[in-house]
């Protein structure tokens, strides 16, 4: 069994949930665990001095749940509810991939908000006060820490960054069948 792991990021309502499910539906054996789902209760969310609510840092989650659902999903990912359906549009570059096992981790805290659009709009303020230096310190973080990370150009359209990613797993998925046990993108 060989096991793939990869994180999307992205701006909160920046299509991060829609990639990880298509790509879910063109995949094999592929899961997904998303940050959203480890959000502690508004009420446990710190306030800064301004009154904001800190939702862009990582107190403002279940962290250590949220890493534990990893560790386990990658201990047993057979076991872990994974349906093994066809992939919509399987193509050759799949085959012989019946013992590999992808997750996607997506989350808000791997991001770029230079293109950061709300209806309403931010506080005045919360972008560059808040957001903005968070961003940052997790960016660094992030590129001390990573394997492997990949930028999108989020002006891009949908489909076409749907086939840099598949396009890129695909990649991934060779070198695991060349003979890598784990990978993590």
């Amino acid at each position: 069994m060989k096991v793939l792991v990869i994180g999307l990021g992205g701006v909160t309502n920046g299509g991060k949930t829609t990639l990880a499910e298509k790509l879910k539906k063109m995949l094999p054996n592929c899961d997904i665990i998303s940050q959203d789902d480890f959000f502690k209760p508004e009420s446990e969310v710190e306030t800064d001095e301004r009154g904001f609510k800190l939702y862009d840092v990582l107190d403002a989650l279940y962290m250590d749940e949220m890493v534990k659902s990893i560790r386990n999903w990658m201990k047993s990912p057979a076991s872990s509810g994974v349906v093994t359906e066809e992939p919509q549009n399987p193509c050759n570059n799949l085959k012989n991939t019946e013992d590999v096992y992808i997750l996607i981790v997506e989350g808000f805290l791997l991001y770029n908000y230079n293109t950061r659009v709300y209806q309403p709009a931010d506080t005045p303020g919360y972008f560059d006060g808040h957001v903005w230096p968070m961003y940052l310190k997790y960016k660094n973080e992030l590129e001390e820490n990573a394997i492997n990370v990949v930028y999108l150009d989020g002006t891009k359209s949908q489909e076409e960054l749907l086939s840099c990613v598949y396009s890129d797993i695909i990649q991934e998925l060779k070198k695991l069948r060349e003979g890598n046990q784990e990978v993590t993108a």
